[in-house]
């Protein structure tokens, strides 16, 4: 059985190579997908730098886009590869206030009602999918439907992969009575300190840039402490690759991880890997 994959993409811009590389992963092994946004109200877009081979990134000193990536990032027809698009927030319901005027009790009851009735759309996929970039930073990483979903991939023991900055989801997707981490006693990596802009970084929001000094949180220090002491953080500084396996979590550091990181995930799903990187 060849699979599908879930694949969820920010509204407010993705770095073109951590999807463009994981799809080519997914397209040789005969494996279907499907995307999903937030909201679905406008079409997913790449972060302009992914898509300049002349862009230096600060941290490595160096260009991270290739010539040919980002020709490829320029012609493809993004309306359509979009086109089917699902929203989140028609599938996942979103968590009540305390202060619901119809009742806490009750409202509470219906949130728990309809997220078990929204896990069982993602019964035909076989893994989920979150691409990295900057975008996530504002409508993935701390956002409560898509933790739900999460959970439901969890709970259902099927295979998870983030990259870059979408990592932080996994250690925010918690159960809201427990608010225990998923990560607890794992392996993972992503964006150490010495990857992280320290002026510069931007992100989409409201139509323009939102420029910030660095990025709003320091993964690094979100993951170490996630993992907690039976776990551990591997940042792998100055190897050229990081990319962590330990089932059902598949975690990438940044852009240079895209293609290792589609490699892994589609091992995961055809070849049983449930260990790799450390």
């Amino acid at each position: 059985m060849a699979g599908k994959v879930l694949i969820a993409v920010s509204e407010h811009g993705f770095w073109v190579e951590e999807l463009l590389k994981p799809l080519d992963h997914l397209k040789a092994a005969g494996i279907g997908f499907d995307f999903l946004v937030n909201k679905g109200d406008k079409v997913p877009f790449p972060d302009g730098a992914s898509l300049d081979s002349t862009y230096s990134d600060p941290p490595l000193g160096r260009p991270v886009t290739s010539p040919e990536l980002a020709v490829r990032g320029k012609d493809m027809d993004w309306d359509s590869l979009f086109a089917n698009r699902i929203a989140l927030q028609e599938w996942f319901p979103v968590r009540p206030y305390l202060s619901s005027r119809d009742g806490y009790l009750g409202a509470l009851e219906h949130y728990y009602t309809a997220r078990t009735q929204a896990w069982e759309r993602i019964d035909e996929y076989d893994a989920l999918l979150l691409v990295g970039g900057s975008g996530p930073v504002v409508d993935m990483v701390n956002n409560s439907r898509l933790h739900d979903l999460i959970l439901g991939f969890y709970y259902k023991d099927k295979p998870i992969a983030a990259e870059c900055y979408t990592v932080a989801c996994l250690a925010f997707a918690r159960e809201f009575d427990q608010r225990k981490c998923l990560l607890e006693g794992k392996h993972v990596t992503g964006h150490t300190m010495e990857y992280d802009y320290t002026s510069g970084w931007a992100v989409m929001a409201g139509e323009q840039p939102l420029v910030f000094d660095a990025p709003p949180y320091p993964l690094e220090y979100i993951l170490r402490d996630a993992v907690g002491p039976q776990g551990q953080f591997h940042g792998n500084v100055g190897r050229l690759t990081s990319v962590i396996v330990d089932y059902p979590f598949i975690t990438s550091r940044s852009v240079g991880e895209s293609d290792l990181c589609g490699q892994k995930l589609v091992e995961v799903l055809q070849r049983g890997l449930r260990r790799f990187g450390w």
